[in-house]
């Protein structure tokens, strides 16, 4: 498999977040998660297929607010992350992909009244999604 693109740690890496699309995972859940079940990957060899998966787009690199560190989201079915927005629920983590014309008047406006011009791959709206809402609902009104 020497010089193949589809060495072991790549294809866990691929398989546990193909299993999570909706979710992001830390470099280190990422090892954890392939570790726990398979025992196979070196800690090194993840963090560079983490890499190499970003650099092809097959994975989706973030910024988490308020940490310093990375997550990742597996993207290959989600074509091109500059092409739409993302929202999250803060409850459960579930991703969400947002058609970029919904944002296209506040976008237009952010842009004519601040000089700001919106970076799709880098945006996020935080807020809870209609299963936890509904969750919140049946403990406050059980």
């Amino acid at each position: 498999m020497k010089g193949s693109n589809k060495t072991l740690p790549r294809l866990l890496i691929i398989e546990f977040l193909k299993k999570n699309p909706d979710k992001r995972f830390t470099a280190r859940d990422i090892y954890n998660g392939i570790n726990i079940k398979k025992g196979e990957a070196v800690k090194s060899t993840v963090y560079r297929n983490i890499d190499k998966l970003c650099n092809e787009g097959r994975l989706v690199k973030y910024k988490e607010p308020n940490s310093k560190a990375m997550s990742y989201q597996y993207s290959e079915g989600h074509g091109s992350c500059n092409e739409h927005s993302h929202a999250q629920c803060s409850e459960c983590g579930k991703l969400f992909h947002i058609d970029n014309e919904v944002f296209a008047e506040a976008t237009a406006k952010m842009r004519d009244r601040y000089g700001i011009n919106m970076d799709y791959r880098k945006t996020l709206i935080i807020g809870i999604c209609n299963e936890c809402q509904a969750k919140r609902n049946r403990i406050k009104h059980p």
